[in-house]
């Protein structure tokens, strides 16, 4: 997918949410342990009741591999019920050097064929320029993180003051393009956005941590939107885990919806 088409269906649904697919084989309703696939069937369930809220879906990869053989066949079933016009987005944080990245983004882009794949950049350019050589593919690049330890290295500043997030983004905003990469920034580090901003005024954002993790959608939106919307802001936890009973899909959907009203009005305001 590419951007124009990104930007025409968050003005078409008024919507930047992005449901992250966390699937965790322990926690889904027990009632669906009994089919034959219950982590696509949980999925499947969860698309068919918040497709129309969101503008694109994030399978967390760990939860697949996790199980081996059967998880990625499950992935790949998920992927393949997702509607071609949501972006899809394979959280798998790979960074490796230039050759097997190469083969990291074959197997996301040309075997699995999603739109998207997370990607470290702490080993530099080499690993992250081979996810930019696929026509309407992103390198979603890992930049302001909303967890705990982010603060280890994120915020050290180096010799010229700036703390390391910026040098990340200030260097690695030239191995592409705003068609071709994003970058992610934690939701509970919304007063960053604005500094962000300045060095990568036309990028998308994903902003994870909205929800569970306690960010709030008002100050993301306040600090980091643009005149494009330029936010994919993902709930995971938050929505695919409101119920846990045989009505879990329909208390998923009543989250999506309040979530993507709640971006109907700021992208009103914002005249998107």
């Amino acid at each position: 997918m590419n951007r124009e088409q990104l930007i025409a269906q968050i003005k078409k649904k008024q919507s930047f949410l992005c449901v992250g697919l966390d699937t965790d084989i322990n926690k889904i309703p027990k009632h669906l342990l009994e089919l034959e696939d219950p982590i696509f069937e949980f999925n499947k369930q969860i698309i068919d009741n918040t497709k129309e809220f969101c503008v694109a879906y994030k399978p967390n990869i760990a939860f697949y591999e996790s199980m081996g053989v059967s998880g990625w066949e499950s992935l790949q079933k998920t992927l393949d019920y997702i509607p071609e016009n949501i972006f899809t987005i394979a959280d798998a944080k790979r960074g490796d050097i230039g050759n097997t990245s190469s083969i990291y983004a074959r197997a996301f882009f040309e075997n699995m064929n999603f739109d998207s794949v997370t990607v470290a950049p702490y080993m530099g350019a080499d690993s992250v320029t081979p996810f930019l050589e696929f026509k309407d593919k992103w390198a979603i690049v890992l930049a302001l993180t909303s967890n705990k330890g982010g603060l280890d290295f994120q915020k050290i500043k180096g010799g010229n003051g700036k703390p390391l997030f910026k040098q990340v983004l200030e260097t690695s905003k030239n191995w592409g393009t705003d068609a071709n990469m994003m970058y992610v920034v934690g939701a509970t580090r919304a007063e960053q956005l604005s500094d962000i901003r300045t060095i990568i005024p036309n990028h998308f954002l994903l902003v994870p941590g909205v929800g569970a993790q306690g960010g709030n959608l008002q100050d993301v939106a306040k600090y980091g939107m643009n005149a494009d919307c330029g936010l994919l802001v993902n709930s995971s936890r938050g929505i695919i885990y409101a119920g846990n009973d045989t009505d879990f899909a329909e208390k998923a959907k009543i989250e999506a919806q309040k979530l993507q009203q709640e971006m109907a009005v700021i992208l009103a305001k914002s005249g998107i």
